[in-house]
């Protein structure tokens, strides 16, 4: 597919659940409710959309949530979604709270990549953080997965003030596993107001002072937007996501499609197709097809978090959206 301003869109992130089992004040505080099941996409429903999808050359899809592993049978949703002919490039963002006992079996199904959240390393700022004691079980699990030879990085949403001095930490993984160690700056949304989000330019001011030698790498590692950094000490790459400081607009790939199925063609704007209703409506898989085809002609030439980040379009909630 080929939108209005003739970007290919090849990626598609599915949202399967709204649900997660931590409790990060900046995505998904205690008071914040969930969808009822009965809106949320059937596995059977995700799987047709996504085929259509393939059909028009969407090539690569990232299975996200709220935490996508809360939801019973994900494993086998990505083994049939990878089965899908045209799908190329499956990969999963998780907390690894839930991932240990499925690390083997996505190996051997050859999962493309894990993302896995990780703000600190350290276990009382953890804590803090998500509101749940279990680093131990999530550090034991990244280093599972990495042993594995599933293709793992490492994401970090640095809320200011909480985990600012912890930052060089969760660079130095990158000195000692073959990773990439990304940072994502903070998307204004209507349940994190009173976090504020470190820009890109100040992290990499930090790394500059640690890593004399460090210089951008071209490579690209994944089918994303992020921008990656390299230095004789890493065996892995340091990532920058900065969506916010240094818009990618221009070459962007992607769709998202929420746990209700909903359409969206840009993360900050409201305008998108809701494809539940023509699922349960009855609509042809021609008919959806075309109505998606329609559809991306709209996607925006660009989002506006420097102009209006709270404004009537913005982001409502990130963990129903998919992170």
């Amino acid at each position: 597919m080929i939108d209005t301003y003739g970007r290919v869109i090849d990626y598609l992130r599915v949202s399967i659940t709204d649900r997660c089992n931590l409790r990060c004040g900046y995505c998904m505080p205690d008071d914040l409710p969930f969808i009822p099941h009965s809106d949320i996409l059937r596995y059977e429903e995700i799987l047709r959309i996504c085929t259509l999808m393939a059909n028009n050359g969407v090539k690569t899809f990232r299975v996200t949530g709220g935490e996508p592993l809360a939801r019973r049978g994900c494993i086998d949703f990505i083994r049939e979604l990878q089965a899908i002919p045209g799908v190329e490039n499956v990969s999963l963002t998780t907390n690894a709270v839930l991932l240990a006992p499925y690390i083997e079996t996505l190996a051997s199904i050859g999962l493309r990549s894990l993302n896995i959240s990780l703000d600190s390393v350290n276990p009382e700022t953890y804590y803090m953080i998500t509101g749940q004691n279990l680093f131990s079980r999530v550090w034991n699990t990244i280093e599972a997965a990495i042993e594995s030879g599933i293709p793992t990085k490492i994401n970090c949403v640095p809320p200011g003030g909480i985990n600012d001095m912890e930052l060089l930490s969760l660079v130095k993984l990158a000195e000692v596993y073959p990773i990439q160690v990304r940072f994502i700056e903070m998307m204004p949304t209507t349940v994190n107001g009173a976090f504020q989000g470190i820009p890109s330019e100040q992290i990499l001011l930090i790394l500059q002072n640690e890593y004399p030698d460090l210089e951008v790498d071209e490579t690209k590692y994944g089918f994303g937007p992020a921008h990656y950094y390299k230095s004789k000490r890493f065996m892995g790459r340091v990532g920058m996501i900065d969506a916010i400081s240094n818009h990618f607009c221009t070459s962007c790939n992607r769709l998202r499609l929420t746990s209700e199925g909903f359409l969206k063609l840009c993360l900050y704007h409201d305008d998108g197709l809701d494809l539940r209703l023509l699922l349960r409506e009855g609509c042809s898989d021609e008919e959806i097809n075309t109505a998606i085809i329609s559809k991306v002609l709209d996607k925006p030439q660009r989002h506006h978090f420097d102009i209006k980040p709270n404004g009537k379009d913005g982001i409502k909630k990130m963990s129903r959206i998919g992170g």
